[in-house]
């Protein structure tokens, strides 16, 4: 008799769990927003969208299923099996960072609130997407081997330089030819970050920059 497929839910601990947890009470944490400006009330929505998006997708999770929870600070210590469907609540920022602990599970990402590129569905729609998730996009990961062997994967980018930002040196290969550089780092960006950091670096501010990859794009 064959498992049931699983449903991992991902979440991370919210701003308000942050600060609650650094500076002990509510009333504390108030007091610290409201030094630089900001409203404990902002941060309690933000808090009470992701608990009820969280519950929502629990709730629509098949009864016959299983099912895991796992943390973004617990990731690299979870073990995710082949038959995972992954449900990543939260911003586009955690599905980014659960990917690259991923072997070709599917990921549906869902906003608590407005919905972005990589968290596009609404927590209700749970139940049909475990099912039948119909057409599933597929996105081109950076990867990078180390002298050493260690393997590093990013569905964003991965940076290249000195771990003190000084100035960074090392030799370019491409087909037949190679020279020598010296800058700050060298970003290798995906389809998928095209958006983030590489395009504010290497792409903004240019007359004629050049056109971004797919994100299936390799």
């Amino acid at each position: 008799m064959s498992l049931a497929p699983r449903v991992v839910l991902v979440h991370r601990r919210t701003e308000l769990d942050e600060l609650v947890a650094r500076h002990g009470t509510r009333g504390q944490a108030e007091f610290f927003l409201r030094t630089r400006g900001r409203d404990l009330a902002e941060v309690t929505a933000a808090d009470a969208a992701v608990r009820a998006a969280l519950a929502a997708a629990s709730a629509a999770i098949p009864l016959d299923w299983r099912r895991g929870e796992v943390e973004r600070a617990d990731l690299d210590r979870f073990l995710f099996t082949p038959e995972d469907v992954v449900v990543v609540v939260g911003q586009d920022g955690l599905v980014a960072n659960v990917a690259k602990y991923l072997d070709g599970q599917p990921v549906i990402g869902v906003a608590p609130g407005e919905p972005g590129v990589l968290v596009k569905h609404p927590a209700h729609a749970v139940a049909d997407l475990v099912r039948s998730p119909g057409a599933v996009e597929h996105r081109t990961m950076a990867e990078l081997t180390a002298d050493d062997g260690q393997r590093l994967l990013a569905l964003n980018e991965i940076y290249l330089g000195h771990a003190g930002h000084q100035t960074a040196r090392y030799r370019l290969r491409a087909g037949g030819t190679a020279e020598r550089q010296a800058s700050s780092g060298l970003l290798v960006g995906t389809g998928t970050g095209a958006t983030g950091w590489s395009g504010s670096s290497g792409r903004r501010g240019r007359r004629r920059p050049p056109g971004p990859p797919a994100p299936k794009e390799t």
